[in-house]
């Protein structure tokens, strides 16, 4: 007597179990095709949104995997005691897609007090936290979430992107270095991995995941970007055919066009060819520019109403005000100028704990009505408040226990005034490099979001000279309030300049500052391997291989390069 027959698996379930297997042999985008495929044929199916839902959040796909994950929660079969809690949670979910932080965390918060088993309440208030820059909270309610499930993607990115905003690299990198592990496949985890590798000072673990990018994908372009920002790394032959293939191709948007010239323009350095290297650099610029808004008749309307604000009369009349913490040191001035350099150096001494470049400030005078004339109708009161904030909203980007820490915003130049009302007992330090030098430094660099000033040399000429008017300004009306430092100087004589650095600052002088070098604490910017090196003195000249470029930016300089080091007579 024959057996009777196995029931036939739908067909659902064939490429459900098809999906499972390419995911587990490190096929992960292989699993994305029967993954939707199971999902089109059985729209109840949770596991699978759930599994298509980490596979695009691991490939950086983040609008179609909360998709998916929404598509899970609706399918979902919750205990029908948590009905309403599930009703308020998409409640919240929705207000905090819409922007409206606070209802949304009052909701959600309400839901976890009733059900704190709520994983999507619980998410969705995580998601919260992290929006409104409570990175320490949000973590803690990862780590909740992680405890009960620790493969969910989700939660995992979302923690390392808030270690990494407080400054917690090491622990973000072992978070990344298990996403790339389980998405191997996947180009965006290993570039997330190689930035926290880079920031924290392994260069050669950061190549390796950079090749594995652009091994991956031949026209990855964060990752030759990447590379090309070590300043250290040269580029084989092969590396650069690949590079001008895909900046040629048709395949990449205008965004990663742009990085591809400027890694080119990188290696055309390096092989001694300036012309070629200028003309990528050239290219790479005028796509951004096309791409990015930027009106310098703004930054100069700005600077002159900050001159006609802040004058000695108005200073003095509300000297004292504001909190009286001296913890903050203000390093500002313009990118490239030498202030990572600095930054480093005082890091270094046992009172001082770099962060990095911090948001706060700007953001909490973009919430003063009609800034900066709005300072004007501040009181003692509302100063001490907005200070008093200022120090609550940073204390978590301080991870030492050192009285000092320093913000190293360099667009911060524009908030002086507001500085000296709210934090008369911060330290504000000027780092400036030779005009011309940080030019040709800021137009070789590609910068990401918020420098839009970087990708014209006319424009940057400008904006140069009126940060040079507007610290000139302060100079006069607020005497000795700004250390100005020439990055040329501290080159020349690095223990004097230190010397007069810490003295500005009430520090005593410590000879671990010189040799800052071998200070491993993480460093986040394009300056990462250099100031993990002793200083050296050929940038100081580098500019004048490109200078005969440079006429736009002289023009546009004017007495600001003639003066320099001094500022012109305004």
């Amino acid at each position: 007597m024959s057996k009777p027959a196995s029931p036939q698996k739908p067909r659902w379930r064939i490429q459900f179990e098809q999906g499972q297997a390419l995911l587990a042999g490190g096929e992960s985008a292989a699993a994305i095709a029967p993954l939707r495929k199971a999902v089109e044929l059985n729209p109840n199916l949770a596991p699978a949104w759930r599994l298509l839902g980490d596979i695009l959040t691991a490939a950086g796909q983040f609008a179609a995997a909360d998709e998916a994950f929404d598509r899970r929660a609706a399918v979902w079969i919750g205990d029908a005691r948590t009905a309403s809690v599930d009703v308020r949670q998409r409640q919240g979910e929705s207000l905090r897609r819409q922007g409206h932080l606070g209802e949304a965390g009052q909701i959600l918060s309400a839901c976890l007090a009733e059900a704190p088993d709520s994983y999507e309440a619980r998410l969705s208030l995580a998601r919260v936290l992290l929006s409104a820059r409570r990175f320490p909270e949000a973590i803690s309610q990862f780590h909740v979430l992680l405890a009960r499930d620790g493969a969910d993607v989700r939660s995992l990115a979302m923690k390392a992107a808030a270690l990494t905003e407080i400054g917690r690299y090491g622990e973000a990198a072992e978070i990344t270095a298990i996403v790339a592990k389980t998405f191997p496949d996947q180009v965006y985890p290993w570039l997330v991995h190689a930035s926290a590798l880079r920031t924290l000072g392994d260069a050669p673990a950061a190549i390796e995941a950079w090749r594995r990018c652009v091994a991956l994908d031949p026209a990855c372009a964060e990752a030759w970007l990447g590379l090309a920002n070590l300043k250290t790394y040269r580029f084989s032959a092969d590396q650069i055919a690949a590079m001008e293939s895909a900046a040629q191709g048709h395949g990449l948007s205008d965004e990663d066009r742009a990085k591809v010239h400027f890694a080119l323009g990188k290696a055309s350095e390096d092989g001694g060819d300036d012309a070629t290297a200028f003309e990528h650099y050239r290219e790479g610029n005028a796509l951004e520019r096309a791409r990015r808004a930027y009106d310098p008749d703004l930054t100069s309307d700005y600077a002159r109403r900050c001159e006609a604000l802040f004058t000695a009369a108005f200073l003095a009349q509300r000297r004292g005000w504001g909190a009286r913490a001296h913890d903050p040191i203000f390093i500002v001035g313009l990118p490239r100028s030498g202030s990572t350099l600095v930054e480093q150096i005082l890091a270094s001494h046992s009172a001082i704990e770099g962060t990095h470049e911090l948001p706060d400030l700007p953001m909490l005078a973009s919430s003063i009505a009609g800034y900066p004339e709005g300072l004007a109708h501040l009181n003692r009161e509302a100063c001490v408040k907005l200070g008093e904030e200022y120090l609550l909203r940073t204390r978590a980007y301080r991870n030492l226990d050192r009285p000092r820490f320093i913000d190293k915003t360099p667009k911060n130049f524009q908030h002086i005034g507001f500085i000296r009302m709210v934090l008369p007992g911060a330290k504000i330090i000027d780092v400036r490099r030779h005009p011309l030098a940080c030019g040709v430094s800021v137009f070789r660099q590609h910068f990401g979001q918020g420098f839009n000033t970087a990708f014209d040399l006319g424009h940057i000429g400008r904006y140069y000279a009126d940060y040079v008017e507007l610290m000139a300004h302060f100079d006069a009306v607020d005497p000795g309030a700004i250390h100005r430092l020439i990055y040329e100087d501290l080159v020349a004589d690095t223990e004097g300049e230190v010397r007069r650095l810490l003295s500005f600052l009430g520090l005593s002088f410590e000879p671990a500052c010189l040799r800052f070098f071998e200070n491993r604490r993480p460093v986040d910017t394009p300056s990462a391997e250099q100031v993990r090196r002793p200083i050296f003195t050929n940038a100081v000249e580098d500019w004048r291989r490109f200078e005969p470029w440079l006429g736009p930016l002289k023009a546009a300089l004017g007495p600001a390069l003639e003066s320099y080091p001094a500022a012109p007579q305004y």
